[in-house]
Parts: C-alpha cells; structure tokens; sequence
C-alpha cells in the first residue's frame, strides 16, 4: 500500500540529512598532529616498541613474529610507515595553521588602521577645540567696544519700552 502525503500533516523523513564537510580532512590532520606532539603518544609508542621488541626476543620460537636476528624487520617497516604518514599530515596542519594566522594578522591589521584612524580624528578634534578656546580666551574687550555694545542694548530697551507704553496708551 502507497503512503500517501498529506499537506496538512508535517512530514517525517525516513533519510537522515549528511553533513558532510569539505574541511573534514584537514581537522582530520589537525588532531593526527595535535596527537602526535603529546608525551603520551610518545609513551604509547615507546611502550608499543619495547612490548613488540620482548615479545619477539623472550617468547618461544613458534610465538615470534618478527625476529629479532633480522633486526625486527616488520617493526621497522611499521615505523617507517608511520613515520611517512605523520611527516606529510603534519605540514597539512602547519599549513591550515598558517593559513588561520595570515587571515588573524590581516585582521589585526585592519583593526590597527581603524584605531589609528579614530585616534588621528580625535587628536584632530581635540586640537580644534583647544584653538577654538584660545581664540575665545584671547579676544579683548576694548572699553569703546563695550560701550557701543552698551548703547545698542539701551536703544532695544527704550524702543521695547516705547512699544510697550504706547500699546497700553491705545
């Protein structure tokens, strides 16, 4: 029987939706990186090769697996493997790395030249304020300019007073 879809029905998808990431291999040799510099996969590893070198020299014959008269031949393919691994994965990491700190420093960059603009503005501004108060502070007043000031004020009064009579004499 079909399944019939409603519109009035929310739908349910049976699919989960793949988030897939196209950085997915470059976290990938992140944490390869980030691994491999921690004491302790020196340790594991330094563990791994004393174990696999015991095993192979104590054990009986027919328990051996790599020996030790060959100079643990398969142990040091191992290592060379993994050492051809980590070598490559490692300067992907450094390079994702450098990547995020060229775009940091540009970043950086920009913000410097916007603050030393905002900066420069002000220094601007507060030196036009400081003029603008000198040129204030600096002006004289001369008796002959204060007494013509003087004089204007009394004619607006008398001329304000006048109206002011006359309106009410009406």
């Amino acid at each position: 029987m079909a399944r019939e879809s409603r519109l009035d029905a929310p739908g349910r998808s049976t699919a989960r939706p793949r988030t897939t990431s196209r950085d997915r291999f470059g976290r990938f040799t992140e944490w390869v990186a980030r691994a491999m510099g921690t004491p302790a996969f020196l340790v594991i590893l330094s563990l791994f090769c004393v174990v696999w070198i015991v095993w192979n020299t104590l054990m009986p014959e027919h328990l051996r697996f790599d020996d030790a008269a060959l100079g643990f031949t398969a142990l040091t393919l191992m290592l060379s493997l993994q050492a051809s691994y980590a070598a490559p994965l490692i300067l992907l990491a450094q390079n994702r790395q450098d990547d995020r700190d060229r775009v940091q420093i540009e970043q950086d960059r920009q913000r410097a030249e916007r603050n030393l603009a905002d900066t420069e503005y002000l220094a601007r501004e507060i030196v036009a304020l400081r003029m603008a108060l000198e040129e204030r502070n600096s002006q004289t007043v001369t008796r002959d300019v204060l007494r013509q000031e003087l004089k204007t004020l009394l004619a607006e009064l008398e001329d304000t007073g006048d109206r002011a009579s006359g309106g009410a004499a009406s």
